[in-house]
């Protein structure tokens, strides 16, 4: 492929295809529910590397590092045209915002950023190295195209400034889940599906009372309706009767 130059010349570029290197396992089976933003819930999932990585020299010294940023793709995302402006979610879905301005999955490439603790490394004798991470909001099966530490000292900038987004850091909803219904989950699982629901799975321009939403996590499909900012939990089945049902 041939680009210009500054300067009117014309250079060559090879535009190198990406690498799937991992694959992420997580407990989210679909889109719907998966937290907006990395680090929002207690969410734990596993990075397995694709056959061609799973080499203990890639990840040599990454065990010294508290957290990781992954690069990954949108993969139910993927469009051959793109918009310049979209619609967060958090805005109601009547506001346009530039992409570049949004974390939307519908951009030019369908890259993702998340930063996510990293837990720890097990070393599997078919699985190559297997990175325990939490804090991840990828879907089970998302490619990861890459994997870098994440530096606090440059990282990090607690004075930043975070635009429209910084009106929606603090909503929550209240949560209600039957002690009978949350007692379906395992007990781990307990902390990480009440952070999921307090930030309110729903489109934000869907606002009907009486609607039942359902979000799979865990395993399971949990039913749930929203009210006055006050969600409250109806329902859990198990994930694989509620998709033969469907």
């Amino acid at each position: 492929m041939l680009s210009e130059t500054s300067d009117g010349k014309e250079r060559n570029i090879m535009a190198k295809e990406l690498s799937i290197i991992a694959r992420i396992k997580s407990d989210f089976p679909e889109k719907f529910g998966i937290p907006r933003q990395s680090g929002l819930a207690d969410t734990h999932g596993l990075i397995v590397f694709e056959p061609e990585y799973r080499t203990r020299d890639a990840v040599r010294g990454l065990d010294g590092f508290s957290h990781i940023w992954l690069l990954w793709e949108f993969s139910e995302s993927v469009r051959e045209n793109w918009s310049p402006l979209v619609h967060p979610p958090r805005l109601g879905g009547n506001t346009r915002m530039g992409v570049f301005a949004t974390r939307s999955p519908f951009r030019p490439n369908p890259i993702g950023l998340s930063s996510v603790r990293l837990n720890r490394i097990e070393y599997s004798p078919s699985l190559g190295p297997v990175l325990h991470i939490s804090g991840a909001d990828l879907k089970d099966g998302t490619p990861i195209y890459d994997i870098k530490p994440y530096l606090p000292y440059t990282d990090s900038h607690p004075d930043a400034s975070g635009g429209f987004a910084d009106g929606f850091t603090d909503y929550r909803l209240e949560v209600i889940f039957p002690k009978e219904l949350i007692s379906k989950l395992p007990e781990s699982q307990h902390r990480a599906v009440i952070q999921i629901l307090e930030q309110d799975p729903r489109p934000s321009y869907q606002n009907d009372p009486e609607r039942i939403y359902g979000t799979a996590f865990a395993g399971k499909n949990i039913r749930f309706l929203v009210a006055d900012n006050v969600l409250t939990v109806c329902d859990v089945e198990d994930y694989d009767e509620y998709i033969r049902k469907k």
